[in-house]
C-alpha cells in the first residue's frame, strides 16, 4: 500500500470518528489515535495537521478543541483509499453480482484485469483464494472455471461462518469506546437509515451495505484466517442473495430492520442479546441462500 493512501484512509476514518463526537475539546493523544487508526504517529500528525489546516480541529499548544463536524465533502473518495487488493475484491464483487456469472462459467484472468484496471498478477492472487474451497478451478490455459456452490456446500460454509461471526461479534464488543470501530458502526447505521427511506429507488445498494458491516465485524477478531474466509462468505452469500430476484426489495428492507437490531445488540454489549440477533440474521441469509441455490436464478 502507498503511503499517500495509508494517509488517505487513516484521514478518512479519523474524520469517521470526529462525526460521532460533541464538539469541544478532544483529549485523545498521538499515541492513542495512532493505535486505534493502526498506523504510525507520523501519519497522525499529517492527518492532525490536515484537520486544522480545514478548519475541522483547532489546537492550543498539546489540547486539542472539535471545531465542526465532518462534511461529505471532507472526505477522500473511496477509490484513492483502496489497496490494490480491496480494488480487485470490490470490483469482482460487482462483477459477479451485476453479472450473468453462472456454475460452469469460465473466468478469463487477463480480460478482468483489464475490465478492472489492475494487474493480471493482482487478479490471480485474488482468485486463488477460492481453489481450496471449490468454488473456482485452474485450467491449463490460464482459465478459471467458476463451479457454483451446492446445498452441501452452502449448509458448510454458513455452520462455519456462525462460529467465526458469533466470535468476531464478541471481540467487537470488547473494543474500548474511543475504538474508531465504533464510529463506523454509527456510520454503518446512519447508511442503512438513509437507505431504508430510498429504498423504492435503491434496494440493490443493500448488498454494499451488507459487506461494510459484517466486514467491520469481522475485522475485530484480529484474526486474519477468519478475515480471509471472509472474502469467501462474501462472495458466496452476496452473489446468491442478488441472484434470486423475485422478492429482492422485501427480503433487503427486512435484513436492513435485522441489521439495525444486531446494531443495537453490539451497542449494548449484552452478550445473549448480541448471540440471538446475530443468529437470527445469518438464519435468514442462510435460509435465502438455499432457497436461491435451490429454485435457481428467478428474476423479478
Amino acid at each position: 500500500m502507498k503511503a499517500n493512501t495509508i494517509y488517505k484512509r487513516a484521514y478518512n476514518r479519523c474524520l469517521t470518528l470526529l462525526a460521532a463526537r460533541p464538539l469541544g475539546e478532544w483529549a485523545c493523544s498521538e499515541a492513542e489515535l495512532a493505535q486505534g487508526l493502526d498506523v504510525s504517529r507520523t501519519t497522525v500528525r499529517a492527518v492532525l495537521a490536515s484537520l486544522v489546516e480545514h478548519g475541522i480541529l483547532a489546537t492550543d499548544g498539546l489540547r486539542r478543541c472539535l471545531r465542526r463536524h465532518p462534511e461529505e465533502a471532507d472526505y477522500f473518495p473511496e477509490p484513492q483509499t483502496e489497496t490494490v487488493a480491496e480494488l480487485v475484491e470490490r470490483r469482482f464483487m460487482d462483477w459477479v453480482l451485476n453479472g450473468d456469472c453462472r456454475p460452469g462459467q469460465t473466468v478469463n484472468a487477463s480480460e478482468l484485469a483489464r475490465q478492472f484496471g489492475t494487474s493480471t498478477t493482482a487478479i490471480r492472487e485474488y482468485l486463488t483464494h477460492f481453489i481450496h474451497f471449490g468454488l473456482l478451478e485452474r485450467h491449463r490455459n490460464s482459465g478459471w472455471i467458476f463451479k457454483g456452490v451446492t446445498p452441501e456446500f452452502a449448509a458448510e460454509i454458513y455452520e462455519i461462518r456462525e462460529m467465526f461471526e458469533l466470535r468476531s461479534a464478541l471481540r467487537f464488543v470488547e473494543l474500548s469506546d474511543r475504538s474508531p470501530a465504533w464510529a463506523q458502526l454509527d456510520e454503518i447505521e446512519r447508511q442503512h437509515h438513509i437507505l431504508l427511506a430510498q429504498i423504492d429507488t435503491r434496494f440493490r445498494d443493500f448488498s454494499r451495505l451488507d459487506e461494510q458491516l459484517h466486514r467491520l465485524i469481522h475485522d475485530a477478531s484480529c484474526n486474519r484466517f477468519m478475515q480471509e474466509f471472509y472474502d469467501v462468505i462474501s462472495i458466496i452469500f452476496h452473489y446468491h442473495y442478488q441472484w434470486n430476484k423475485a422478492d429482492e426489495k422485501e427480503r433487503n428492507i427486512a435484513a436492513i430492520h435485522e441489521h439495525l437490531a444486531y446494531i443495537a445488540a453490539l451497542r449494548s454489549r449484552d452478550l445473549r442479546l448480541i448471540d440471538a440477533k446475530c443468529r437470527a440474521h445469518l438464519k435468514t441469509a442462510r435460509a435465502t441462500m438455499l432457497r436461491s441455490i435451490t429454485d435457481g436464478p428467478l428474476r423479478a
